[in-house]
């Protein structure tokens, strides 16, 4: 089988594949996306904002074939799918309306006689590492402020998103980046190690698991590259009081079993106050109840789509059953499909006893683990006690008191009385193990810009 393919994770047939890049196509992509740097970044600012602005609109407009490529590809409803492209068109748009703004030149006083001005240049080609979990959101927080800024792109995206990837490349060529400008490579990670290596690939942003990261930082180290991490999460939603227990349940279920609940930012951890847990429980199950597999080209109300692959579903039971041996209780859901379909139920655990393997294990995948706390000592320090710190959120009817608990919470974004504040212009990244850098918004600008020092002395 070819590494990079179209599989429908619902029946597991392979619908389309594609041939491996060879290492004379990587140094031929390596040396385009070096020449046209040299004439992109000499374009004026206003010159890239038109052809980003483009990628947008063309987005926006191939907005139901692009949806349809991913819900095949990687198991997303279509409705999930048309939601993912929207984000992605104004995530790019937001940098062609704003990114000129804030890449402008401002001066910094000066004790020295004369004019100290800092300013945002490109740094030349990078490479973006980018998972299957959202294919076109990824690419657009990582290319979409690059572009604008006058770097070039190498992509490589997930074995499993080889039709998405390329459509992408096509409608950045339509849009009018020069071709070389924005190249997606379908390399080995010899490649990708190549690449990294390669003087003129000037830094590398990741998108993954905590072991790619620890690799691709390594390799990045090795060679003086910048890069950008953006890796794993098991981000605590912290619910101390609520008027409507029920309601926050479902805003907790809801988020945690979106786009079956691989999301780095997602939920993962429900940490309950015990006067209200049991409430909070038992709507979970509720809504966990019921439920059947479905298609995801044409989803009933009370299905739910398969995970990315077989492995991955498999992968996510087998951490279910370890943390059912080691104490957990499943209270709904559980259940695995037959091979080779990719559904795995989604699942309300709880129980699962601190200080076990599965305590520090983030599950990607639709399993909502409930922990029981007495206190908002007990909630902070549970919450704290994780090796991961992307997000996290407190929900109170005091706003106050749940301020006061989110700005102790160890993470790049912390949130009160909603789950994740997600917008083009809000950055996204994490702290500890999640990575390092952000992307989106004012920050996710400057992570691959030469902020450069420009004197002129009296």
């Amino acid at each position: 089988m070819s590494q990079y393919r179209v599989q429908n994770p619902a029946t597991g047939e392979v619908l389309e594949s594609f041939d491996s890049a060879t290492d004379a196509q990587i140094d031929t992509a390596l040396a385009s996306a070096d020449a046209v740097y040299r004439e992109w970044r000499r374009k004026s600012v206003q010159e890239r904002a038109v052809v980003v602005k483009r990628v947008a609109e063309l987005f926006e407009e191939r907005k139901e074939e692009l949806a349809r490529l991913i819900a095949t590809e990687m198991g997303k409803s279509i409705a999930e799918s048309i939601d993912e492209v929207e984000f992605a068109a104004s995530i790019i748009d937001y940098y062609a309306v704003h990114g000129p703004s804030l890449i402008t030149d401002y001066e910094i006083p000066s004790t020295i006689p004369g004019k100290a001005v800092i300013e945002h240049l490109p740094v030349g080609v990078l490479l973006g590492v980018m998972p299957w979990n959202f294919p076109y959101y990824q690419v657009a927080r990582f290319a979409a402020p690059n572009l604008l800024l006058g770097n070039t792109i190498l992509l490589k995206h997930a074995d499993i998103c080889g039709r998405s990837a390329l459509t992408v490349q096509e409608i950045m060529e339509e849009a009018g980046v020069p071709v070389g400008g924005y190249q997606n490579v379908f390399a080995s990670h010899e490649q990708i190690a190549t690449m990294i290596a390669d003087p003129r690939v000037q830094g590398v942003s990741l998108t993954g698991s905590e072991r790619a990261g620890g690799i691709i930082g390594a390799q990045a180290g090795a060679h003086l590259k910048k890069c950008v991490l953006e890796l794993g999460g098991i981000d605590a939603m912290i619910v101390l009081d609520s008027d409507d227990v029920a309601a926050v349940a479902k805003e907790a279920w809801d988020f945690r079993v979106y786009n079956v609940g691989q999301v780095c930012n997602s939920n993962k951890r429900m940490i309950v106050m015990d006067d209200i847990y049991d409430e909070f429980v038992a709507e979970l199950k509720r809504l966990a109840t019921g439920l059947v597999p479905g298609d995801q080209l044409d989803l009933a109300e009370g299905a739910y789509v398969p995970m990315s692959s077989r492995a991955a579903a498999e992968t996510v039971h087998a951490q279910v059953q370890q943390a059912v041996a080691e104490g957990a209780t499943v209270e709904a859901g559980g259940q695995l499909s037959e091979a080779p379909s990719a559904y795995y139920a989604p699942t309300v655990l709880t129980g699962v006893p601190r200080g076990s393997d599965s305590y520090g294990q983030e599950i990607f995948g639709p399993v909502a683990t409930v922990y029981r706390v007495s206190s908002d000592e007990e909630a902070i320090e549970l919450a704290n006690d994780c090796a991961l710190g992307l997000g996290g959120s407190v929900f109170s009817t005091d706003e106050a008191r749940a301020r006061r608990i989110a700005q102790q919470l160890e993470v790049g974004m912390s949130h009160v009385n909603t789950i994740a504040a997600e917008s083009a212009e809000m950055p996204f990244g994490g702290v500890k193990r999640s990575g390092f850098g952000r992307e989106m918004g004012p920050l996710g600008i400057g992570e691959f810009a030469n902020k450069r020092l420009f004197f002129v002395a009296e």
